[in-house]
């Protein structure tokens, strides 16, 4: 399991643009560039890092490294915005982290704040990762698509 520390990235605002860049550069093809440009990414993080409730940012850190983040958000997709108003989204760890319990950390971290604040159903999307989101209490809503892109939509209950 992780060794990792969890904290609210408005305790590290300065980590905003890196982790923009891993998220734009992982998930920017799922959105209109007009839309979603890394300035936007980098943007809305920047907005994340002044607040510790939704919408936010958490990061993992290993030592002083971040090592992996996931966001808490009102709207992941335009393409989605009829189907849930709280979303778990852009969950990433960089590769030399993976294998070690951050990504289960960062998602449980993720629903345990939309719990505290109120959030009654969470939701996300992905492209590939139904069977780990699913380990941990997710439901498999079916599949959609994302600018051409198929995803499977899922949710769960905070608790």
């Amino acid at each position: 399991m992780s060794a990792a520390v969890i904290r609210p990235l408005a305790d590290a605002p300065g980590l905003a643009p890196m982790l923009a860049a891993w998220h734009h550069a992982h998930w920017g093809h799922f959105y209109d560039p007009a839309d979603w440009s890394l300035q936007a990414a980098t943007d809305e993080l920047r907005d994340h890092a002044t607040r510790c409730g939704r919408p936010t940012t958490l990061v993992a850190f290993e030592g002083d490294e971040p090592a992996g983040s996931v966001s808490l958000v009102d709207e992941d997709a335009p393409e989605f915005n009829g189907v849930g108003d709280a979303w778990l989204a852009s969950l990433f760890v960089r590769p030399a982290s993976r294998g070690r319990g951050i990504g289960k950390a960062l998602v449980r971290e993720c629903v345990a704040l939309a719990a505290r604040e109120g959030v009654s159903r969470l939701w996300l999307f992905t492209p590939e990762h139904v069977g780990f989101y699913a380990a941990l209490g997710w439901r498999d809503l079916g599949a959609a698509h994302l600018r051409g892109h198929a995803v499977h939509l899922m949710d769960i209950i905070p608790a």
